[in-house]
């Protein structure tokens, strides 16, 4: 079953200790622009990467990168495909950033290893023609809105 957030959306609680609730909670979280309750869920030595560019260390740096972003642009989830192998969560979704008229969608595989409720291990990859294809058509779609890429129902 998908799940899909707006920014203005009221993320889903944590249930139970899983993995897979931990990393859904996070993503709603961010959609939901509660920084602090995102931050919350991962380790103080998180390791964040977007295959291609280097590799962040820490939550505090996590923080310093998304906290500019609050209330400049939002960030929408939907999760097409979520499995998980105890620690380990694997996720296929559409991430959209939104900066102001312009909707910014991409495809987006996840990789995010939990340990005792933390996410340590956070790995997001995608295409590039696509995240650039993605932010054209949200340019474009300002003035011809059917260009914009529908959001996944």
């Amino acid at each position: 079953m998908a799940i899909t957030s707006t920014t203005n959306g009221t993320p889903p609680p944590v249930l139970g200790t899983s993995a897979e609730a931990t990393v859904r909670s996070f993503l709603e979280l961010l959609a939901s622009e509660d920084l602090d309750g995102a931050l919350a869920l991962l380790d103080e030595d998180v390791a964040y990467t977007n295959v291609g560019l280097p590799t962040v260390r820490g939550r505090h740096v996590v923080d310093r990168l998304f906290r500019p972003a609050l209330g400049r642009a939002g960030f929408k989830v939907h999760f097409d495909n979520v499995v998980s192998d105890g620690r380990v969560v694997l996720t296929e979704r559409v991430d959209a950033l939104v900066l102001g008229p312009v909707h910014w969608q991409f495809w987006v595989y996840g990789r995010f290893e939990v340990v005792d409720g933390k996410i340590t291990v956070w790995r997001d990859s995608f295409d590039y023609l696509d995240v650039n294809i993605g932010l054209l058509r949200g340019i474009v779609g300002v003035v011809v809105p059917g260009v914009r890429r529908r959001w996944p129902d």
